[in-house]
C-alpha cells in the first residue's frame, strides 16, 4: 500500500482539493439532503483517480514484475489494492466531514446509513474493475471503466434531481436505516472478500 501512495503522490494536493471542493459543488446542484449523492459521486471520482494513476504507473514502469521478485508475493500485492480502496475511503470520509464544518453552503453529517452504502457501491464497482484489470490489463480495461467513472458525477446528480423533483422515493425495507447501513458494510466486505479470491486466482495465472 505504501508502494501505491508513494506511486500516486504527485495528484495527492490534486484530490485533496477535490475531495473537499467536489461534495459542496455537487451539493449545489441537488435539493436539500442530498448529501449521500454528493459524497458518493465525489469519493468514486477520487477514489478511481488515484486507483487509475497507481495502475498505470505500474504499468508504465512494471513495478510489480519487480515486486514479485522480492519477498512481496502476488497475494499481498492484491491484498494492498483491496486496502487502498478502504483507506482512500476513509481519507474521504475525513475530509467531507470537515467539509461539512466548514462549507458555505448547509451540508448535513453522514449517516451510518449513507457510509455503509456508499462503501458497498464502491466495493461492488472495484470488485468488478480490480479482478477484470488483472485479467485483461490495465491498456485493454482503462478507457470503459474511465468513461463510466468520469461521466458518472456529471449524470447522476441531474438524474436524481429529476427523481426529487417527481417524489420519487426508494426507501421501502421496513427496518431502521442504521441496522440498514451495518447490514450494507457487512455485505461491502462479503463483497470484497468474494472479488478478492478471485483477483488472487487470476493474478496468480498471470505471466509477469
Amino acid at each position: 500500500m505504501k508502494k501505491d501512495l508513494f506511486l500516486a503522490k504527485k495528484y495527492w494536493i490534486v484530490l485533496f482539493i477535490a475531495a473537499l471542493v467536489l461534495p459542496v459543488f455537487i451539493q449545489t446542484k441537488l435539493l436539500a439532503g442530498s448529501e449521500f449523492l454528493s459524497f458518493f459521486l465525489s469519493t468514486l471520482f477520487i477514489v478511481y483517480l488515484l486507483f487509475n494513476s497507481v495502475s498505470m504507473a505500474e504499468d508504465k514502469f512494471r513495478g510489480a514484475a519487480y515486486l514479485c521478485a522480492t519477498p512481496y508475493t502476488r497475494n499481498k500485492l492484491v491484498i494492498s489494492k483491496y486496502i487502498l480502496i478502504v483507506v482512500l475511503f476513509g481519507g474521504c470520509f475525513i475530509l467531507y466531514t470537515l467539509t461539512a464544518l466548514l462549507a458555505p453552503i448547509e451540508m448535513r453529517f453522514l449517516s451510518l446509513y449513507d457510509i455503509g452504502l456508499v462503501m458497498l457501491i464502491l466495493h461492488i464497482a472495484f470488485g468488478i474493475i480490480i479482478p477484470v484489470q488483472y485479467r485483461f490489463g490495465y491498456e485493454k480495461s482503462k478507457y470503459i471503466f474511465f468513461f463510466m467513472i468520469f461521466l458518472t458525477p456529471f449524470i447522476m446528480p441531474n438524474v436524481v434531481k429529476v427523481l426529487q423533483d417527481n417524489s420519487i422515493n426508494f426507501d421501502v425495507i421496513a427496518i431502521s436505516q442504521p441496522i440498514q447501513g451495518l447490514f450494507f458494510v457487512l455485505l461491502a466486505f462479503a463483497a470484497g472478500a468474494v472479488s478478492l479470491f478471485v483477483s488472487i486466482k487470476i493474478y496468480a495465472s498471470r505471466d509477469l
